[in-house]
């Protein structure tokens, strides 16, 4: 999810269960304190009609009060594109049967496109990553369906060998 705004206020429990809520689910926000901001309450009644709080705006969608089965909608339709990683990969497996030896599961990285999540992450050629956002990875497919499950603004670990070293990096996209 992206452009994600949760109007509040110091005072009330159903904010904070909001922002827990999100911050359970890796989602990023901004939050707008309509108490001590004349300009964000006018324009959370703008957008909503309301002028109770919560009030959650996910990529334009508003959400009055904390109604978590409409934010689950929101979050699994994914309204916005999950990230892409910017990588070429190949099933480590048959590199490995190609080569005679080293890794024989995960996701083989073949190219990293520079300035994206996978060069962001200290990805190189070479590397085989093993799991992903708490996902073991066996081969390129199974990175693929991960990746595709993943959110806009959900931080995640991503772990891969190089060189025989598992290392771990932490992602934002």
């Amino acid at each position: 999810m992206s452009d994600v705004v949760v109007y509040t206020t110091p005072t009330c429990g159903y904010c904070h269960q909001v922002k827990q809520y999100l911050s359970q689910r890796g989602v990023t926000f901004t939050e707008r304190d309509v108490a001590a901001d004349p300009q964000a309450a006018a324009e959370m009644v703008r957008l909503s009609g309301q002028r109770g709080v919560p009030v959650i705006v996910m990529d334009s969608q508003v959400v009055v009060g904390f109604d978590r089965p409409r934010l689950d909608e929101l979050l699994a339709s994914g309204r916005a594109a999950p990230p892409r990683l910017g990588l070429s990969v190949a099933d480590a497996s048959s590199i490995a049967r190609k080569r005679g030896g080293g890794a024989s599961n995960g996701a083989y990285v073949g190219r990293v496109k520079s300035l994206s999540l996978g060069d962001k992450a200290g990805l190189a050629k070479g590397d085989v990553i093993i799991q992903l956002a708490g996902q073991p990875i066996q081969n390129a497919d199974e990175l693929e369906a991960a990746a595709s499950a993943l959110s806009r603004g959900q931080r995640f670990i991503l772990v891969f060998l190089r060189d025989g070293q598992e290392i771990s990096a932490q992602v934002t996209p």
